[in-house]
């Protein structure tokens, strides 16, 4: 579920289409705020994912973390109820979970007091409600969890999931990230923390990864649900693979909430750990699908270590962030980067960071611009960094 599109088809639409979807938002008053711009998802329609009684039952949080998971098991061509329940995972990422439903019934309890407040709602404000509620509309009793990691969340998530079906806990997992966060409190927090673009009069293109006039990230809404499984299981059902996940590293810069660690030291570390797990060489990754958030710390430290990491390859390596496209959805970025750099290896096709006009001098790296790229991916890296410090990075590769 992402502003450019739903679906395979509808994200591969969108990316084709190489247009931003950020716009002005209409369903608050903005006004408190310096920022009065996001990326919606405008076209999702519960009742096509879930009967009626369960969509009355669950907030948009969980809407979205049952339909992306449903779209992903029709996908990969697995029918509802015949998952391994008990070696079938499910993990998610997300950074806010239910709040912004909260943030809603709250407004309902100071107006009316305790009976204008859903009963359900501790039921839905809590992260875990994501991954709760796809183990039980799909029968999924393996392990299952939501983490909060902000905006590497997502990635973390898929990684994670990685790590279990490596280990031998799982055979199959739902892994992705959530985000419903376009409500009052839940946007004007980050808004008054000075983090996000103020480009309200040009709203497409505020979101500007790289680009030397960037003043900030665009908040979006959004969800990715990918289903991981080990190689012997999707090759023996015949399944259509669209990349395989080779490896994963996180860590922690141990310094601040929400300045990037200067000397990019352990966000470079995440990435050489999940090239050495995944067994690959600098020289040999095609691709790297960026943070890129579009502020003015993140890009040009990620720049700085992308660099360090892939060394001389470094100007053969193309790169593009693509938040441009579909703003920051917080937690489910990582997991809708993942999918995008996912249709890289399998179409050929990379494409361009949107609204990249003047590159800042920092940003020093072979960016896609213009209409993509048309390559073939062998090896892609995709990096999530997030409040706190926590790096990601994960890397994919062509089947075999």
């Amino acid at each position: 579920m992402t502003p450019i599109g739903n679906g395979v088809q509808g994200l591969r639409a969108g990316l084709r289409a190489r247009r931003s979807m950020v716009r002005e938002i209409d369903r608050f008053d903005t006004s408190p705020f310096r920022s009065h711009i996001a990326a919606h998802v405008d076209d999702f329609e519960p009742l096509d994912h879930l009967d009626r009684k369960r969509a009355k039952r669950l907030d948009r949080f969980a809407q979205f973390a049952v339909a992306s998971s449903r779209m992903a098991l029709e996908d990969a061509g697995i029918p509802e109820g015949s998952l391994p329940a008990q070696r079938t995972a499910v993990q998610m990422g997300t950074a806010l979970g239910g709040v912004a439903y909260a943030e809603g019934q709250l407004i309902g309890f100071l107006e009316s007091g305790v009976r204008g407040v859903d009963p359900l709602v501790a039921l839905s404000v809590f992260g875990g409600s994501a991954s709760c509620n796809v183990a039980i509309e799909f029968g999924c009793t393996g392990p299952n969890s939501t983490n909060g990691m902000s905006c590497a969340s997502g990635a973390m998530a898929v990684g994670e999931a990685w790590r279990l079906i490596r280990d031998g806990e799982a055979e199959v997992a739902l892994a992705g990230g959530v985000e419903a966060p376009l409500a009052p409190l839940c946007y004007g927090a980050f808004a008054i923390i000075r983090a996000m673009s103020t480009r309200n009069d040009d709203p497409a293109t505020a979101s500007r990864p790289f680009d030397a006039d960037r003043d900030g990230f665009v908040m979006a809404e959004g969800a990715a649900v990918m289903v991981l499984e080990s190689w012997e299981r999707a090759e023996a059902r015949g399944a259509d693979i669209y990349a395989e996940l080779l490896g994963y590293g996180t860590t922690n810069d141990g310094m601040h909430m929400t300045a990037p660690r200067p000397d990019g030291a352990e966000a470079a570390r995440a990435m050489r750990i999940a090239l050495e797990r995944a067994g690959t060489e600098p020289g040999e990754v095609d691709y790297v699908n960026a943070h890129g958030s579009s502020t003015r710390l993140n890009d040009s430290t990620e720049s700085m270590v992308i660099r360090s990491v892939l060394g001389d390859a470094a100007d053969g390596v193309a790169v593009s962030g693509t938040k441009g496209y579909h703003g920051h959805s917080l937690g489910a970025t990582g997991a809708i980067e993942i999918a995008i750099t996912s249709l890289a290896i399998r179409d050929g096709w990379i494409p361009p960071t949107l609204n990249l006009g003047e590159r800042d001098p920092a940003c020093d790296l072979s960016f896609v611009t213009g209409e993509g790229c048309a390559r073939p991916v062998s090896r892609a890296i995709t990096n999530s960094f997030g409040f706190g410090g926590i790096n990601a990075s994960l890397v994919l590769g062509g089947s075999r």
